[in-house]
């Protein structure tokens, strides 16, 4: 699995969202985006953390951001999911994970000495040219949001 880093150019997708709308990484050029790996929806963990960005939405697009979450469920799943918490923003589909593998988020896992494959979870802050800003790799679910913000908002 190779990692991302800052300044690398961020791999292309196209992916659909919930409601089957095509999301493309080219189409999003010339504007700022986060885009988000999580392993499941309506888990605690990935609760918490679509939920911070849910409450820090407005304040990041205010500052130019567009936020997308990935994660392998179907889009049944992200509807249910986005509509139990109030989510505004798209969570795409990644069944295959092929995104994930492009972005280096699908990988090995370890929980309670039990290994298996699944969603690394990691954040790419995507600059309007395209290339990573950010490539942050097994990030906490909870308290990330606000580090992410803070390390956003301190370089203005």
């Amino acid at each position: 699995m190779k990692k991302l880093n800052r300044n690398d150019v961020a791999p292309a997708f196209e992916l659909q969202d919930g409601d089957g709308k095509t999301w493309k990484l080219e189409d999003l050029k010339g504007q700022k985006t986060i885009l988000y790996f999580y392993p499941a929806d309506d888990t605690p963990g990935c609760t918490t953390q679509a939920c911070d960005f849910r409450d820090s939405q407005h304040e990041l697009i205010e500052a130019g951001y567009q936020i997308l979450g990935i994660s392998p469920q179907d889009a049944g799943s992200h509807q249910s999911f986005a509509q139990k918490y109030s989510l505004t923003f798209p969570l795409l589909v990644d069944e295959d994970h092929k995104v994930a593998g492009a972005y280096g988020t699908w990988g090995e896992k370890n929980n309670y000495g039990k290994k298996y494959m699944g969603i690394i979870r990691s954040t790419f802050v995507i600059g309007a040219d395209g290339r990573l800003e950010r490539a942050m790799y097994n990030v906490r679910a909870k308290g990330h949001v606000a580090k992410l913000k803070a390390e956003l908002f301190s370089e203005k």
